[in-house]
């Protein structure tokens, strides 16, 4: 029974890279590299003219981004073909970026040829698996939005208890206004206002007015009620 292979193409700017993976695959009669690339344009074309099934992407090539880029384009004209980004960036800002253009896995590219060859099997058959360190990066970015919601929600409800007075006394602040100019603005006394900061620090339970300020543009808060 003649074995099924595999077509592969390879998409790296690093030639000595390349002639690593075709010989890593040479060895194994169900795969077969078709095509390679030096960048992420001409992965592109060389996917839809070869139609692998597993593409190994590079993710800096032509530019930083060039991988996910292409990896974008190639996913949403060929849904069918997988793509294993093979890389030596671990920042969660590529994982989360590649993730998001529908890649079916993430290696380092000091992975050894067995986990390769495993990786490119396992994204054949659908049963790409989730990998120790992008469950990590994962587990971190959910404990980050969980932290900042917390933290909106609570910016929120000082917020709310703020007068009509203060509340435009730290919009005005957050504008990077200065405090003489939020008392002529305001048309009150200098005194007014510091005494309005006061309070506003006391409810925000910070020591300073740039805390509370870098909190709130962090937050885009008074770009979201403007939106409202």
């Amino acid at each position: 029974m003649t074995q099924l292979q595999m077509r592969i193409l390879i998409a790296d700017d690093m030639e000595a890279h390349i002639r690593r993976l075709e010989r890593t695959f040479s060895g194994h009669e169900d795969f077969e590299c078709i095509a390679r690339a030096s960048s992420g344009n001409e992965a592109v074309t060389l996917a839809a003219q070869h139609q692998p099934d597993v593409i190994l992407m590079d993710i800096e090539m032509e530019s930083q981004y060039a991988g996910i880029h292409a990896a974008k384009q190639i996913h949403e004209k060929h849904p069918h073909i997988k793509i294993i980004v093979l890389t030596v960036h671990k920042d969660e800002n590529f994982i989360f970026a590649a993730f998001q253009t529908g890649i079916t896995d993430y290696l380092l590219k000091n992975a050894s040829d067995v986990e390769v060859i495993e990786a490119v099997r396992a994204a054949f058959k659908n049963e790409s698996p989730i990998r120790p360190m992008i469950a990590e990066k994962i587990r971190e970015e959910f404990v980050r939005v969980k932290k900042a919601e917390a933290s909106l929600l609570n910016i929120i409800q000082i917020i709310s208890e703020l007068t009509p007075s203060e509340l435009q006394v730290l919009r005005l602040l957050c504008e990077g206004k200065k405090r003489k100019q939020i008392a002529e603005e305001r048309c009150v006394e200098y005194e007014t206002i510091k005494k309005q900061i006061n309070s506003i620090l006391k409810k925000f339970q910070m020591p300073d007015a740039a805390k509370v300020i870098q909190t709130i543009n962090d937050l885009r808060i008074f770009e979201v009620m403007r939106k409202l």
